[in-house]
């Protein structure tokens, strides 16, 4: 299911090269995509599910690594300052210090490699392309049950913040995976 591109830039870094301008509106439009994805949640303690990871895996895949972790960067920012951009409308710096503080570190590394692995032709055929975000989705997970190790133990990190989240993250990188393949396509008939 290989689609051919014309370069291995992911679909909107050239939009945001374009100028200043459209990369500042991108990576804010990004960065409200994710507030409203945080929002999209089935509630698990102490870790809840959202659309975050979908959200991030589909800004790096989509904006490469420069976009993606600009983007991802810019949400935590405005989320450290008090936005409620964060799962259940939460924001604030406490926190940056909390149970789900490892995966908000591990949301800017994913979006990051995401990208540097779309940059490097990943989304060229089907089995890279989900490799890539399976790898994203691996990065992520483990800081954020390295961080909840640290907090609550091994056992709980794995049974609370890792083995819920599994069946849900595959069915997101399915979703991402659908949409570059999608966007592909469209901006080949373009």
């Amino acid at each position: 299911m290989a689609l051919p591109l014309a370069s291995n830039k992911p679909l909107l870094a050239p939009l945001a090269e374009k100028s200043v301008l459209m990369h500042v509106v991108i990576v804010a439009l990004g960065s409200l995509l994710l507030a409203a994805a945080s929002q999209i949640q089935v509630p698990f303690i102490p870790v809840p599910m959202t659309m975050q990871t979908f959200g991030v895996l589909l800004i790096g895949a989509m904006g490469g690594s420069r976009l993606g972790a600009e983007t991802v960067a810019l949400w935590l920012a405005e989320a450290f300052v008090g936005a409620p951009f964060l799962a259940g409308g939460v924001g604030g710096f406490a926190v940056f210090g909390g149970a789900t503080a490892g995966y908000l570190a591990g949301f800017l590394v994913a979006a990051f490699v995401v990208g540097w692995l779309m940059e490097r032709g990943a989304a060229r055929n089907f089995l890279t392309l989900v490799g890539s975000l399976v790898i994203g989705e691996a990065i992520l997970m483990a800081l954020g049950a390295a961080w909840l190790a640290a907090l609550f133990g091994a056992s709980v990190a794995w049974k609370s913040g890792v083995a819920p989240f599994l069946l849900g993250d595959a069915v997101k990188i399915a979703l991402v995976a659908a949409t570059v393949l999608a966007s592909q396509r469209l901006r080949k008939t373009a």
